[in-house]
């Protein structure tokens, strides 16, 4: 689930003082001596645990700093990374998107990380993540966790109404469409209209995709291509089984799941443990009763799936470089990592895969198979423009109302078109 920034020209003046505020993004001015480090954290996804580790562990190890730590959302944060990043009163580490990445690196508003790269793990960071995190050749925003969409299922309810764990998408559409007659008030797959992050999958699967870009630079949206629309058609149709908001996120998507309001929900891994434990980390009614499985493709095996995650870096205009330098070494580290890992987050170190918080050797399996067949959204500078201004959530919301889905698609081609090319 993830954002950008050198694109961010779309988002006002804010962006062109980002670009000269640093040059090549090497850095301003430090500060020696004794600071407080003050690291921005978006969402929920960071353990309470991995906070203190971090919080202890660099105070420990530079007498007299502080480091604390600020509390983000990801609804707005791309335009206030934007702001936050070009003023004098900057964060000195962010975490971002992974799909807001591109922008951020090409802006000059992350500092160049380049000669840490091997403490935060050289070649054992996820290579997908660096990708997204590297521009023109120097790397701004590590890797700094990702998490593969698996799909969970009610074994009780699927009982229930006769169905099985479907192996292609057309299964998966009709069990949906099962689950919701045999099952009053019950979504067969719960599918809020923003949820593009859900649709994709049926984007690629079917052999479509986002954008494309050709030798000379120029993108060209695919969304109204007929293998993209064949994928959108898929949507539209597990949408009128559910009983989400037509004009609904997928933030906390888990409740209606985990209060048997939904049959099947599909999310990034790390979303097993809202299901299965309640705030007090005491099991819930679903702890037996919850399976899972990769998203089928179109005809077998494994769909593409969304990677979600995010990348992490260090503010070009903060003063206090060194020591942010420092901060990021322990959340790169394999003892901070290890703790995501346990609260089910997959680590950007890939050697520690293998420590991803499971309930079953099954899961594990899962949740491998599916990372194993993610995909990005486009590496364009100015993909973050496309998220920010909303026109994914808009285009799907319609679609979730009944729209045609070519229409649709060719007017939102039209505008994404304009914003990559712009």
């Amino acid at each position: 689930m993830k954002k950008s920034l050198g694109a961010v020209a779309l988002l006002g003046a804010a962006a062109l003082a980002l670009s000269g505020c640093a040059g090549s993004g090497s850095g301003g001015s430090t500060s020696s001596g004794p600071a407080q480090i003050r690291v921005w954290l978006v969402g929920t996804d960071t353990p309470q645990e991995a906070r203190d580790y971090l919080v202890k562990t660099f105070e420990a190890q530079n007498p007299g700093s502080t480091l604390v730590i600020e509390q983000q959302q990801w609804t707005g944060l791309v335009d206030k990374l934007t702001t936050s990043l070009s003023s004098n009163d900057t964060p000195d580490i962010v975490e971002m998107g992974n799909t807001q990445a591109a922008a951020f690196t090409s802006s000059g508003a992350l500092a160049s990380l380049d000669d840490i790269k091997d403490q935060l793990g050289g070649s054992d960071l996820l290579p997908g993540f660096v990708e997204a995190g590297t521009y023109d050749g120097t790397l701004y925003a590590a890797p700094y966790y990702s998490g593969a969409r698996v799909v969970f299922y009610n074994t009780a309810q699927y009982q229930q109404a006769g169905v099985s764990v479907p192996t292609t998408l057309d299964q998966y559409i009709s069990n949906a469409q099962t689950l919701a007659q045999k099952l009053p008030g019950v979504s067969g797959v719960y599918f809020p209209g923003k949820d593009w992050y859900n649709a994709l999958p049926f984007i690629w699967a079917n052999g479509g995709d986002i954008a494309t870009q050709d030798s000379s630079g120029k993108w060209t949206a695919q969304f109204e291509s007929d293998a993209s629309v064949k994928g959108l058609q898929q949507v539209q149709e597990l949408m009128k089984t559910s009983l989400a908001p037509k004009d609904g996120d997928e933030t906390d998507g888990w409740v209606p799941f985990r209060t048997e309001k939904a049959a099947t929900y599909s999310a990034p891994s790390w979303a097993y443990w809202s299901i299965v434990a309640d705030e007090n980390k005491a099991p819930t009614a679903l702890a037996n009763t919850t399976g899972y499985f990769a998203l089928p493709g179109v005809s077998g095996g494994v769909a593409p799936v969304f990677a979600g995650g995010s990348n992490i870096g260090i503010a070009a205009k903060s003063q206090h470089q060194d020591l942010a330098k420092k901060a990021l070494e322990i959340m790169l580290g394999t003892d901070y990592q290890g703790l995501l890992a346990k609260a089910g987050l997959v680590p950007a170190r890939t050697s520690l895969g293998g420590q991803v918080a499971a309930a079953t050797p099954e899961l594990a399996k899962v949740i491998a198979s599916a990372a194993a067949n993610a995909k990005l959204t486009p590496a364009s500078p100015k993909w973050a423009d496309v998220e920010a201004k909303g026109i994914l959530q808009d285009f799907f919301v319609q679609l979730a109302n009944g729209g045609d889905a070519k229409t649709l698609a060719t007017a939102l081609d039209q505008q994404i078109d304009s914003i990559l090319n712009g």
